[in-house]
């Protein structure tokens, strides 16, 4: 069989892959806190028909001979860049301007904890039915945590809640203003590409990302500020993700005409012996 029919094979699944990640991220274009995929290709391996020589005093040197065999998937990349800003006005709304992560945890575990840029953050009722503290939750009942990898309370009959830009949770009670607030902790990583998303708008530690920094203050050590009020919106670019649609449509295309072609070529061979 031509071995051009294969690489033909090997790129429609790769185009393939391609626009798996591009329906993706436009799926998630108004995702708060998403970060878009990126796919990249390389080749696969080549054959060697004939091998390099080396120059001699009688006769330059010459090129080795391959033919390729098409091509792979070299990375699917997660670009962690910061998107857009929305201002809600609401107190809970948190928006990472520079780098960071939030940290949110489901119970007491350690190795249930995990990182987000989407900061649409809650107040739940508190424990019991007499509760008189209430926790910030994100969308998915996790604890937010503070620099101290504890949960962030705030009191059931606390007025003007505000939050910092150096995160710290600020709160009156009985007219009198909180003299030891929480702050919310950020943490950073080596490798943030690394990261490995779960679901849910969460990442998660992998064996590539580099262990989180320890519980930080934002706006220490190279960390974003918090802005309340605002939401970090996906960045994803739909003007870029259509012209990638485009690129890698005309890419699947002409590699089915490399298979059509080299069935055209197959069928003229079976037809010599007629």
């Amino acid at each position: 069989m031509l071995r051009s029919m294969y690489s033909g094979i090997s790129g429609l699944r790769n185009f393939q892959t391609k626009l798996d990640v591009i329906g993706n991220n436009i799926s998630n274009v108004n995702t708060y806190g998403f970060k878009k995929g990126r796919v990249i290709f390389k080749d696969l391996y080549s054959q060697t028909v004939a091998g390099a020589s080396a120059p001699t005093e009688n006769r330059g040197g010459v090129n080795p001979k391959q033919v390729g065999l098409g091509s792979q998937i070299a990375a699917i990349d997660t670009i962690h860049g910061g998107g857009s800003t929305q201002y809600t006005g609401n107190t809970l709304d948190l928006a990472i301007e520079g780098d960071g992560y939030f940290r949110v945890q489901n119970g007491e575990g350690e190795d249930d904890v995990l990182f987000t840029r989407a900061g649409n953050f809650y107040l739940d009722k508190g424990e019991g039915d007499d509760a008189e503290e209430a926790r910030i939750v994100d969308g998915e009942g996790r604890f937010l945590l503070d620099i101290d990898g504890e949960q962030i309370i705030v009191p059931i009959n606390a007025t003007s809640l505000s939050i910092g830009q150096n995160g710290a949770v600020n709160f009156v009670v009985d007219g009198e203003l909180n003299d030891d607030p929480q702050i919310i902790s950020l943490v950073k990583f080596n490798n943030p590409g690394g990261l490995e998303k779960v679901g849910g708008n969460y990442f998660q530690v992998s064996a590539n990302s580099g262990n989180p920094s320890e519980d930080m203050t934002p706006l220490e050590e190279g960390l974003g500020a918090i802005k309340s009020g605002s939401l970090e919106m996906s960045n994803v670019d739909l003007a870029e993700e259509f012209t990638e649609m485009i690129v890698a449509q005309r890419g699947f295309q002409a590699n089915t005409r490399i298979i059509t072609t080299s069935d055209e070529i197959l069928q003229e061979l079976v037809n010599l012996k007629r």
